[in-house]
């Protein structure tokens, strides 16, 4: 038996969800713990609450719904379109509150109209939040990733520095330490002492050679019998580092992309701000922009109030899994999250799904919706 109670409201948000055309699914609340500690982001892990299983699998009790219900599809085989809807315990520790909680919301799966599919996520999410809080403002903050790698990409960084940017994205101090490692002038030597030993003997700049010389060392001290990796992956990762340490932002560049991240105004305005900043900065964006406008066109026909909607071009949210649209709903003046979502066009796949299928959805906290209802009766 759950040890909290289910909101008085839930039927109802079902029945919207039965509206909205979306097919009830449910996943098992002990689940295998491998695909959120590899795929979910560190806020995430370490919130998990892990156990094991006789033979040894590293087990957990749901933190989430969105990588069980993805799981559940590539193993049905359901075909694609197909839009699921939940709502169930969710177990991770927490800041404030309990850790057991009740979660609602939408997976979107297999729609090749990102815009719409996207436009149709923030939509929904309003709508059944609206719903529950008649007469209440919703706002929402909206950002995209695909921007921003658009953005770095543009730059010319190292894949290596893209990537760990992109990791980085949603989290303001630590893109802003590493923005800072990137100003820095000053050497910052190198990675370790393999790395020091490889560049003293001149190895960095003839790979073939290199690698020799790492198979080698690992053959020589056992290591290559539970390598995970091979001689040619370790040496690339090697010249990798070197690479990334000797990378350097020039001052118009660093001033550019911290131009880009400063970007925080209406969604009524932000087509037109992106325009002008690529224009400006002479940089190309023009894939990720057309999708930008072509999203906010589709938020206009699903009905969705875009004086509700704000874009942060830093705005992400703390799950490594996603890769474009990213947003999050409160009542206007309060800073409890009611529901958030994104898009994660790459999940699937690396779940284990055999083709390319694009998925956005969102997740509905339904304790602080509780909340906010009871608030807003008080209130009223």
């Amino acid at each position: 038996m759950p040890l909290i109670n289910l909101p008085a409201f839930a039927g109802d948000l079902l029945a919207d969800f039965e509206r909205l055309k979306t097919l009830r699914v449910d996943t098992p609340v002990i689940q295998p713990a491998e695909p959120f500690l590899d795929m979910a982001g560190e806020d995430l892990r370490r919130r998990i609450f892990m156990t094991e299983s006789e033979t040894g699998e590293s087990l957990c009790l749901r933190p989430e719904f969105t990588i069980p219900v993805c799981l559940r599809h590539i193993e049905t085989a359901t075909g694609t379109p197909q839009r699921y809807a939940y709502l169930g315990e969710v177990f991770r520790q927490r800041r404030e509150g309990p850790n057991e909680f009740y979660q609602a919301g939408i997976e979107d799966l297999g729609d090749p109209d990102t815009a719409m599919a996207d436009a149709r996520a923030i939509g929904d999410a309003m709508l059944v939040l609206a719903n529950r809080l008649p007469g209440e403002r919703l706002t929402v903050t909206l950002g995209d990733q695909s921007v921003f790698e658009a953005v770095i990409a543009a730059c010319g960084l190292p894949a290596g520095w893209q990537k760990r940017l992109i990791h980085a994205f949603g989290d303001q101090k630590q893109l802003e330490r590493l923005l800072a490692e990137l100003a820095d002038q000053r050497s910052p030597g190198v990675f370790g002492p393999e790395v020091e030993r490889v560049a003293i003997l001149g190895m960095l700049e003839d790979e073939e050679r290199l690698v020799a010389h790492i198979g080698k060392t690992m053959k020589a001290t056992g290591y290559s019998t539970n390598a995970s990796r091979s001689p040619r992956d370790i040496a690339r990762r090697l010249k990798e580092k070197v690479e990334l340490a000797a990378t350097r932002l020039d001052k118009a560049t660093l001033a550019l992309m911290r131009e880009f991240l400063a970007l925080d105004l209406p969604l009524t305005d932000a087509s037109a701000a992106l325009h002008a900043f690529a224009g400006k900065a002479q940089l190309e964006l023009g894939d990720a922009l057309a999708l930008f406008d072509a999203r906010v066109a589709a938020l206009a026909e699903v009905g969705a109030d875009p004086g509700l909607i704000r874009y942060r071009a830093a705005f992400g949210r703390p799950l490594d899994y996603y890769t474009g649209l990213v947003f999050e709903i409160v009542v206007e003046g309060t800073p409890a999250v009611l529901a958030g979502g994104g898009r994660f066009d790459r999940l699937l796949t690396l779940l284990g799904a055999r083709e390319h299928i694009p998925a956005v959805g969102f997740s509905l906290w339904l304790d602080r919706i509780e909340q906010a209802i009871a608030a807003s009766g008080r209130a009223k």
